[in-house]
């Protein structure tokens, strides 16, 4: 039931969106049709976090995405996809106030407040986290890779324009990468993407191979110990070779950590992991054989460990041979889907200890061991675990017994909910039983 305002009007009158802020509890509001009332599809609602609202308030924010793709917003260091979310109740917009335009004939509404109304909007613009989409990032650089005979400078005007197509500038990768700036940032340190020339590359492995080559046999040559090595001198020594100063530097960051300021020591672990892939690059090996071939290549002082390999290597039984082969985590999608389809692609079986290091990255991966223990199903010996990727909920399947991982139905069964409503995927979970995750 509608209660008077006790208030004294002596006319109708409109009021803007403001004095409908302002209203108590029990006064009375009679909507009218504003004289520009329409559907104004130019007009969206966006539903924020509160955490968020500073950013968007103060102008940093940035919407990124090419004509054929869904919009994402960006803040400083994340990224969110813009989800479209229709309300069952109206959702009434009323401008501010303006004097200039009339509600219209108030003849009706003697003494009480009149909100003209805007527009009616359907639904809101809502925001979910999602991982930043770095894989075109390695796809755009991965385009034309540094090599070793490319020259830096150009003698010729249009020589130098025709070098440049093809590559990209930050201001070019933050027009076509979804990422926020710093996940962009970590993106090209996770490619190991250095900046020549004011454009972002990937250098070619063979020339990355033989700058560390050179770096090695000028550490013998020079008597310079490789926890100690004085920056500037490695440089201007590379520099002599034929190196550019740009990709000494870089040489350096990537198989390297800082240890003083201008001191750096190579990582023993870093320099190892490239000879092996190296080593077995487009082809398959016996373990001894390949574990022969490794420890002779890397240099001395420097130990290998198989397990230095992790997420970097398979193997496989051959009767009683056992094979290695190169199996990298870093050319994996990050998109959970993609990723997932490409590792059962690969094997239709996973061991929870060769299938670990491929998902670890993966936000949102709750392991079997975790507090979702109580999943488990006796009868059967099936563990469950959670993979929570944005807006949607993975459940997996873990044979206790055989300590397998199979995919099943289970990559099919992408419960489209939001991801909040955890309880409702459980629920599911024990309505559909073990049939859902059995092995096979």
């Amino acid at each position: 039931m509608e209660t008077e305002t006790e208030t004294k009007q002596p006319q109708p009158h409109c009021g803007g969106a403001q004095a409908v802020l302002n209203i108590q509890p029990t006064t009375s509001v009679s909507l009218a049709y504003h004289p520009l009332f329409g559907p104004h599809d130019d007009l969206i609602l966006l539903e924020l976090d509160e955490k968020l609202l500073p950013d968007v308030l103060q102008d940093r924010v940035t919407l990124r995405g090419q004509p054929d793709e869904d919009a994402v917003l960006c803040t400083r260091s994340k990224t969110y996809a813009v989800k479209f979310v229709g309300t069952s109740n109206s959702v009434l917009l009323i401008p501010p106030l303006d004097q200039s335009v009339s509600c219209g004939d108030t003849e009706d509404y003697d003494k009480k407040l009149i909100a003209p109304v805007f527009k009616v909007a359907p639904g809101v613009m809502e925001l979910v986290e999602v991982a930043p989409r770095i894989d075109k990032l390695k796809t755009l650089l991965s385009e034309h890779p540094y090599p070793f005979d490319e020259v830096s400078v150009m003698e010729e005007p249009n020589e130098m324009e025709n070098s440049n197509r093809g590559l990209y500038s930050w201001e070019d990768l933050i027009d076509k990468v979804q990422a926020s700036d710093e996940e962009l940032r970590s993106g090209l340190h996770s490619v190991s993407a250095v900046e020549i020339g004011g454009y972002w590359r990937i250098v070619d492995d063979n020339y990355m191979d033989g700058i560390l080559n050179m770096l090695l046999h000028n550490s013998v040559l020079n008597d310079w110990s490789m926890n100690a090595l004085n920056e500037s001198d490695v440089v201007i020594v590379l520099q002599s070779d034929g190196f550019p100063r740009e990709i000494a530097h870089h040489c350096l960051r990537v198989y390297g950590s800082k240890v003083n300021e201008g001191v750096m020591r190579l990582d023993e672990k870093r320099v190892c992991v490239h000879f092996a892939r190296r080593i077995l690059r487009g082809r398959k090996m016996g373990m001894d054989n390949f574990m022969v071939e490794w420890t002779r290549k890397i240099p001395d002082g420097m130990q290998a460990s198989f397990d230095m390999l992790e997420g970097e290597v398979l193997t496989e039984k051959l009767g009683i041979e056992t094979l290695v082969y190169a199996f990298s985590v870093s050319s994996l999608p990050s998109a959970p889907t993609e990723r997932f389809s490409m590792l059962f692609r690969e094997r239709p079986k996973w061991e929870w200890k060769d299938l670990q290091p491929y998902i670890s990255s993966l936000s949102g991966v709750v392991f079997p061991h975790s507090v979702h223990r109580d999943l488990s199903v006796p009868e059967n010996r099936i563990h469950l675990f959670v993979l929570d990727s944005g807006p949607f909920v993975w459940i997996f399947g873990l044979d206790l017994d055989m300590n397998e991982m199979n995919l099943g139905g289970a990559l099919n069964f992408q419960v489209a909910i939001n991801r909040f409503k955890m309880q409702l995927v459980l629920v599911l979970c024990r309505m559909f039983g073990p049939a859902w995750f059995s092995p096979g």
